[in-house]
């Protein structure tokens, strides 16, 4: 997948807010904390940008939380475009 290099820019900052604690400055994750790589091609629950947004509204397996309340659809869409731009 490809994301706009831009776009990918201004979702990085989202990310560093909220992502790095569990996913890592380099998005590879942490096993102990359930945060998997972002960074390699392997999706549990897809990597198309619509699976991302799901993840980042509704959180996953009681390991990643719901950021339905905390982010925009824009800024959503932003982190969307950063995770797809760190999987190569």
């Amino acid at each position: 997948q490809k994301a706009d290099p831009a776009i990918a820019a201004n979702g990085k900052k989202y990310f560093d807010m909220l992502c790095v604690a569990c996913h890592g400055v380099d998005g590879k994750g942490n096993q102990a904390l359930g945060a998997p790589n972002l960074t390699d091609n392997i999706w549990l629950y897809g990597g198309d940008p619509q699976a991302i947004r799901e993840t980042l509204i509704k959180g996953r397996n009681g390991n990643m939380p719901a950021f339905k309340d905390t982010l925009s659809d824009d800024q959503r869409r932003l982190i969307t475009a950063y995770v797809l731009s760190l999987s190569g």
